[in-house]
């Protein structure tokens, strides 16, 4: 048997064209990120000013303001005669300020101590309200005045802008802030001596 050659294949050439490079594309760093840009809170700001006039809880201290002085002089008398003054002045605050307290018998010492409190907060929450409507409406009330001694004067549109601006606008900006601010008063108060 003879054995059987192979055919002789031709030796590869050597291409000379270089091989082909990878592509110098470094693989993609992960980036680090980045904060977010600086968020103006200015406008924030702003938006929660305008916006507390309008809101349950500015109201429900309105209402507090309103309540306790009566609720209070009423509970003088009622206290003495053994009546649970406490747990109605409890009871106001639970609902409007939104506090629960302790049980206490000292009924008759917050409704003598507050009563001085709750007259001034009364008197305050009172005049500071009644001050919006009654400058957004100034036309009303100053009419057939002159116009020329009047703030924002000597123009009717002077004088109404200026009163509407400050004594309107303004007042209603002011109001809920002071309101809070007494309402907290009046908190602390019944909190140390109703609990």
């Amino acid at each position: 048997m003879a054995i059987s050659e192979k055919p002789r294949q031709k030796p590869q050439q050597k291409s000379r064209q270089k091989p082909q490079q990878k592509s110098r594309q470094t693989p993609q760093k992960k980036q680090k990120s980045q904060p977010p840009p600086p968020r103006d809170d200015s406008a924030v700001r702003a938006w929660l000013l305008v916006r507390e006039a309008f809101t349950a809880g500015t109201w429900r201290r309105v209402a507090y303001a309103l309540l306790a002085f009566p609720v209070g002089v009423l509970c003088v008398p009622l206290a003495l005669l053994g009546a649970p003054t406490g747990r109605w002045q409890r009871g106001l605050v639970r609902r409007f300020l939104g506090r629960e307290l302790s049980g206490s018998a000292r009924g008759l010492a917050h409704a003598t101590a507050a009563v001085p409190l709750n007259l001034l907060v009364l008197a305050v929450t009172v005049y500071g309200w009644s001050l919006v409507p009654m400058n957004l409406g100034w036309p009303l009330r100053a009419a057939g005045s002159d116009y020329s001694d009047a703030w924002g004067g000597p123009t009717f549109a002077g004088a109404w802008t200026f009163h509407a601006i400050v004594g309107g606008f303004g007042f209603l900006l002011l109001m809920p802030w002071l309101g809070r601010a007494l309402a907290a008063v009046q908190l602390r108060l019944a909190a140390a001596l109703l609990s």
